[in-house]
Formats: C-alpha cells, sequence, structure tokens
C-alpha cells in the first residue's frame, strides 16, 4: 500500500523544495512572461503556507475584504494551528500524486483552483470554529465567486482531499469528509428539508465520488467507496463498495471481488482514481441507469 498523502506531507515543505520538484529548468526561466507573478506569489516567501496565504489574499480581496487584512489573518491562523499547515501539504501532495496534468508542486498553488478552494476553506474552518464566523461566511462567499466552489466554513474535511477540477463542488454545513479522499467536478454534499442540525452526508477515509454525484441527506459512506459518475445517493454504503445509479445502489461488495484492482475489492479507490466499473461489478446490477 502507498503511504498517505497526510504522512508523506508532514515532512515539510520549502519553497527550495518545491522549485527542486519542477522539472527541467526553475518555471521563472520557462515562461519569463509569469517570473513577476511567480517571485510576489512563491519566492518572496519562505514556506507553503506563507505563499499559500499571501496567493489567496490577493486572489479572495475586494473592498470589503483588503489584501493586507486577510494575509495577516490567514498567517496568524497558519501560526496558531499546526494542523492546517499540515493539512496544506497533504493536499497539495495528493494533488501531484493523483492528478496527471499536475506536473509539479507550484503547477497547483498557481494554477489549480480545487487546491487553492480547499485551502480558502480550512483558513475559514478555522474562523468558524474560532467564534469569528461573520469574516468565515465572508471567506466562503468569495471563494463561491471567485472559484465556483461552495464549501461551508463549519464543514469538516480531513487532509489529503483532492478536489479534480473543482467547479461546482458543493458541501454543507454538517457534512464531514474523512483522510485522502478525492472529489471530481460537481459533487455535492447537500442536506433534505428545512431542518436544523445533523443534516449532510458523513464521507469515510479514502472515498472517490465521481463528477456529477449528489450524496443528500445524513447518510455515511464507508471507508475505501467508490460512487460512480452521475449517481444520486441516498442510503447508507458499507466500507469498499461501488455504488452506481439514480438512486444509486450497491452493485459490488469486497466479497464479490476481492483481488480486483479498481474495483469493489480495491480499499484504495481514490488513490488509484480509477472511475471505471469492472464487468464483474456490473453483472451484479439489478436495474438500468
Amino acid at each position: 500500500m502507498r503511504p498517505c498523502a497526510c504522512a508523506r506531507a508532514q515532512r515539510g515543505a520549502s519553497v527550495q523544495r518545491l522549485l527542486t520538484h519542477a522539472p527541467n529548468a526553475p518555471p521563472q526561466r520557462r515562461e519569463p512572461f509569469l517570473a513577476s507573478f511567480l517571485y510576489s506569489t512563491v519566492l518572496a516567501h519562505g514556506s507553503l503556507q506563507a505563499c499559500v496565504a499571501s496567493f489567496l489574499a490577493e486572489k479572495l480581496s475586494c473592498p470589503v475584504l483588503p489584501a493586507t487584512q486577510l494575509f495577516q489573518s490567514f498567517t496568524a491562523a497558519y501560526a496558531a494551528d499546526a494542523s492546517l499547515v499540515a493539512a496544506c501539504h497533504a493536499d497539495l501532495q495528493a494533488v501531484v500524486d493523483r492528478d496527471p496534468a499536475c506536473r509539479n508542486y507550484i503547477q497547483c498553488i498557481l494554477f489549480f483552483k480545487g487546491f487553492q478552494a480547499l485551502q480558502a476553506h480550512r483558513l475559514a474552518h478555522h474562523l468558524w470554529t474560532r467564534d469569528r464566523k461573520p469574516l468565515a461566511l465572508g471567506l466562503q462567499s468569495r471563494v463561491s465567486e471567485r472559484m465556483q466552489v461552495d464549501i461551508h466554513p463549519g464543514a469538516v474535511i480531513g487532509p489529503g482531499l483532492m478536489l479534480d477540477h473543482a467547479t461546482g463542488v458543493v458541501i454543507g454545513e454538517t457534512a464531514v469528509v474523512g483522510t485522502n479522499c478525492s472529489f471530481l467536478h460537481k459533487v455535492t454534499l447537500g442536506g433534505t428539508g428545512v431542518t436544523a442540525g445533523d443534516r449532510h452526508p458523513k464521507i469515510g477515509d479514502g472515498v472517490l465520488i465521481g463528477a456529477g454525484v449528489s450524496v443528500l441527506g445524513p447518510v455515511r459512506v464507508g471507508n475505501g467507496v467508490k460512487i460512480g459518475a452521475g449517481s444520486v445517493l441516498l442510503q447508507d454504503v458499507p466500507d469498499r463498495c461501488t455504488a452506481v445509479g439514480v438512486p444509486a445502489r450497491v452493485i459490488a461488495r469486497p466479497s464479490e471481488a476481492p483481488d480486483a484492482a479498481g474495483s469493489s475489492g480495491d480499499a484504495e479507490p481514490a488513490i488509484l482514481m480509477d472511475q471505471m466499473v469492472s464487468d464483474d461489478d456490473s453483472s451484479h446490477w439489478a436495474y438500468i441507469i
């Protein structure tokens, strides 16, 4: 089993170490047009968290939220909570490991809005849990406007999450997401009804959720689950199962294909990013999608 992004990320990441993973030549030499942008965003800072704080402060700033004040708030959050830094490292490593379109760390920091939106959420969640809810909601609103990703600051998200493409991702207030998960674009973890309280999904570790999936209500999705693209999930899913359809149903369980890599027997679908359903799995369908 491959070491998780969270474990490997604990080594930390200096700016120079990030640059050593950019192949062939330093990024500013390969594209001189972006040299000043790279310097102000990355090279002028001594750590990954400082880069992220600076970048997000500029990207999310507006007349109501000045960049200088946002940068101070973000920097203070990272200094006060080491878990924020560890999660940022793990999220970055997850993208580099799982997305073949990502060539290096710098590319992810500068251009992958899924990573950027997730770090903004983590900072907003830090503020939310310290009773600075108006500012946390303001950040949520700005991320939604600028990046088309809407994650309530009350949602709890474990380290090592990859939001691939990320456009249209919606995660509600009482949702919980485990460690080392992967979500494609237009994933919704939503509630049902108008009653307050626990009303959003609980997602286990290592879960892969395909594009356009809606998971509604306080359902529980077990560890190592794969949910096929376009599905609408309204019921619990046990560990290491594959669920597809509208409404989604379990079509394969570990005992049915214990050794099939990338199928229901695979304990790490979020790491492998295999979104296909095997012939063995599809033979268990009891209805037509």
